[in-house]
This record gives structure tokens, sequence and C-alpha cells, in this order.
């Protein structure tokens, strides 16, 4: 039948795998990691020519072990809400992607008025936050000249990184964007499925410097691999990706990733839900004319506690050493760790907390702190279930799990422990770009089943509820000191 490959653009990194749609197998090629730069406290960017590159790379090592073979699509997957500006004669970049966990446009989004805020909830779901892409846009075209310059001339293009490189990737042909990274821009009418003007006069933008938004079965355009024009199929942000990849296309089903931050995705069908405690009313999927919708909870911090313990205290020379660090010890002994590196997200959206780290004692040992950063990974997750669940009505049996932390079997026991419920992984972690090459094979008209059917199954064992009490107090902490 032939091969997909799937690309998968992350906060730190680029990725590329291969599936082959005869034997359901996937494997991943090549991974690239892209550097982040913090010029200020707070402010994350990226070199958006390397993510191109590193793109590009990866895509050409993908395409190289497949030649002479029959490649189908490319697939795509993006971390949401970054936010790159580009010249449309060149597609060169013309400031450094901002990425979504900057926090440069926080007093903007902040001195909004109250009306426009209640209104930009209304159309998008979304909490008015300097998280989401439209206040990064603001910014980029109040202080960037070569950005000014390009408005000006009617050169301007301005997307989300999916955007970006389909531009680059086909030539400078295709500038169109997909449905749920569009959800992501505080722009786009999630009821009405379209750029709303009166959102972009919120934030004085013209919708003529956006990509056109299609559905997650549309093509995105063609690129040349190997002299064969490849169709770009199955667009879709990362966290929306590995719901899909998870099979969780029905109401009531729902997955947690864990990476860079945490991400519950809770699938609501055919309904627009409003939350009313904090969780976000997102789009899952958009296919078959048809639109699936979600509530979600983002926390912006959970790997990268177990990152900044490795990288900066040097704790631990490998993520991987956290699972052994924690079971060395039978609890945390009272330490809790709130990695509120960039602020809080989800239920609580206090951008200007900070981290902390409380309960030492003379007999707190690094595997205490190890610990403690996984446990609060279960707790972030058990604080959105439980909004989730009393929002919906539904109770859950089963929660699926995906992401680079989902290897570590400590922190999956845990998880299920502290859920009280089924925790499903996957034998292969990768539900992210296998969501865009599932969705792929959906938009080719290809319905061979491709469930990938070997997992762990965690089941639930005793509930710690003094630790989980003692984190929520330290993250009130967190949000009334800030």
């Amino acid at each position: 039948m032939g091969y997909v490959i799937g690309l998968d653009v992350g906060t730190t990194s680029v990725r590329s795998a291969v599936y082959n749609a005869d034997s359901g197998e996937l494997t991943m090629v090549k991974q690239k990691s892209t550097e982040q730069f913090y010029p200020k406290i707070g402010w994350v960017e990226e070199d958006a020519e390397e993510i191109f590159l590193a793109a590009s790379l990866c895509l050409e090592e993908a395409a190289d072990k497949l030649e002479g073979e029959d490649i189908l699509a490319l697939a795509i997957t993006n971390m949401r809400e970054t936010v790159v500006c580009w010249d449309s004669l060149t597609g060169k970049p013309l400031y450094n992607a901002i990425i979504w966990q900057c926090r440069r446009t926080k007093e903007y989004c902040e001195a909004l008025s109250e009306e426009a805020k209640r209104t930009i909830t209304d159309k998008t779901g979304l909490v008015v936050d300097a998280y989401f892409s439209a206040s990064k846009i603001r910014w980029l075209l109040d202080n960037s000249e070569k950005v000014k310059a390009a408005r000006k001339k009617g050169r301007l293009m301005v997307g989300t990184v999916d955007a970006y490189l389909i531009y680059r990737l086909t030539g400078l042909k295709s500038f169109v964007t997909d449905v749920t990274n569009a959800s992501r821009t505080m722009l786009y009418n999630i009821k009405t499925l379209s750029y709303d003007k009166e959102l972009l006069d919120i934030f004085g933008i013209e919708e003529s410097v956006l990509p056109r938004v299609i559905d997650n079965d549309e093509i995105a355009g063609y690129v040349d691999l190997g002299g064969k024009n490849v169709p770009i199929a199955g667009v879709v942000g990362d966290q929306q990706a590995a719901l899909y990849g998870q099979g969780c296309f029905s109401a009531g089903s729902a997955k947690v990733t864990y990476g860079t931050g945490l991400f519950m995705l809770f699938n609501t069908g055919e309904k627009f839900a409003k939350s009313k405690s904090g969780l976000i009313s997102a789009i899952a999927f958009r296919t078959g004319k048809k639109t699936v919708y979600a509530l979600e909870g983002s926390v912006f911090n959970a790997g990268t506690a177990v990152q900044w313990l490795r990288d900066k205290l040097g704790v631990i020379t490998t993520a991987a050493e956290s699972e052994a660090l924690a079971k060395s010890v039978p609890s945390s002994d009272g330490v809790c760790f709130v990695p509120a590196f960039t602020g809080l997200g989800a239920p609580h959206w206090k951008s200007d907390s900070m981290g902390l780290i409380t309960g030492l004692t003379r007999g707190s040992t690094k595997a205490h702190i190890v610990r403690a950063a996984l446990e609060s990974m279960a707790f972030s997750a058990r604080q959105l279930i439980e909004l989730m669940e009393n929002e919906s009505g539904a109770k859950l049996k089963v929660i699926k799990a995906d992401g680079g932390a989902s290897a570590n079997g400590f922190l999956m026991q845990y998880q299920a422990d502290q859920l009280g419920k089924e925790v499903i992984v996957p034998a292969s972690s990768e539900a992210t770009v296998f969501g865009a090459i599932r969705l792929a094979l959906n938009t080719l008209g290809i319905k061979k089943p491709c469930d990938n059917e070997a997992f762990v199954l965690y089941k639930p064992g005793k509930r710690d509820d003094e630790a989980y009490e003692k984190y929520l107090s330290a993250v009130k902490r967190c949000v009334y000191e800030a």
C-alpha cells in the first residue's frame, strides 16, 4: 500500500517517523533538537529558521529511508500557540518564534477590558492568557521593525508553526493552518468556525495576514519528495493529535500527555461545553464536516521539573533515573514540589506564580525531591480530571496516557492510584505523531485499521489523599503569594 511520513514539531525538538500502511508498524527515524532562548525573565523564543531546517533534515532522512517506496502522504503535528512572522516573498522569518511558554504579554492580557475578556472566552472557549497566540502577534506588530515594514508592504504572513512549515515546504505556495491550531489563537470563533471580526478588532489584527483554515481531513498542499508531489495531510495540533492517536473518538473518552507540560483532553462529542472552573473548551478535531469538541486542562510545567532537576541542579544525569530514585523511598516524606517555572496554567491561570518546594527537612534527600516532582504531575492530572468529571457529569473508568514520561512506571502507577482509575499506556508512546498519521490515512480514504493494540495497564491501588491535600495547599501558596 505504501508509507506515511509523520513530522512531530515539538517544543525542544523536531522528529520524523515512518508508518507502514500495510503492516501498521511505526518507526521513529530522526530527532533534531532546537535551541530555546530566554532574552528576559519569562520570555521564551526559538529561531524559526532553525525549526524549518530541523524539520527539513528530519523529513529528508525519512524520505531517504523510503527511497523507491510509495510515499502516500506527509502528516504534520506541532506545538500549538507558538507564533511565527515571515516575509511572503522569501518565506524567511522576520523575528524569532515566540514560544507558547512565553509570558511577555502578561500585562497586555491583564489590561484588556472585562468586556473584551468575556467576548474572547465566549467565542473561543479560551481563558485570556499570554499562553495563546493573539497577544504574541500584537506584540510583534508593535515591537518588531521588520514585522512593521513587511506589514506596510503587504508582505507579512503570521501563523502558528504548522502554517509556517507548510508554506516553506510547499515552495511558498500554500498558506493554510488547521482548525485545531487556529482555535488556539484567540482570533478564531470555534462556534462559527471562522476568524471573528470582533476578536480581530480587539487585538488590532487584520485577517489578510492570517492563514486559511482547513479541516483535519483536507489536503494542506504538496511537498516535493524525491521528485514526487506528496500531499500534506493530517495537519493537527499536538495535543489533539495525541487524543486522536489514542483512539479517543467518542464522547467521554480522555487522554493525558506528559511532555514539557501536562495536557488533559476530555472528548465532549459534538457538544460545545463551556467550562466554569478554569478549563478550556477546545476543538478536538473536525472530519467529515463534523466538529468534535473537548474540555482541556493545560499545565505549563510537568516534564520541565525533571529537566530542571537534571540540567540545573544536577540531581540526576538522565530523566530515566528519576523512576528508580522515586521508588527508593516509600513516600516524598512531606516534600511538595510545585514546578510553576512559567506560572500556573489550568485551572488557576496565574501567570506571575513561581515554583516552590516545601516540606524540606534535614532528612530530605534527592530521592524525596525527585519523587515529589513526579508526584506533582499525578496531582495535577487528578485535579483536572476531577474538574472535567464534575463539569461533564461523566465518570471515567479508564484514562489513556502518552508522552515521554509515560515510560516512567512509578509515575504511571502513582497516577492510577491518585485517579482511582486504570491508566492505559500504549506500547509505543508516540501517540502524537501517530494521531497525525491516522488523520492522514483518513484524509486519503484509507480505512485500514491501525490501532496499536499492545499496551501496559496500570490498575489503581491505595490513594494517598493526604499527600494530594498537601500539594493543593502548596499550590494555593503559589496562587495567593504571587
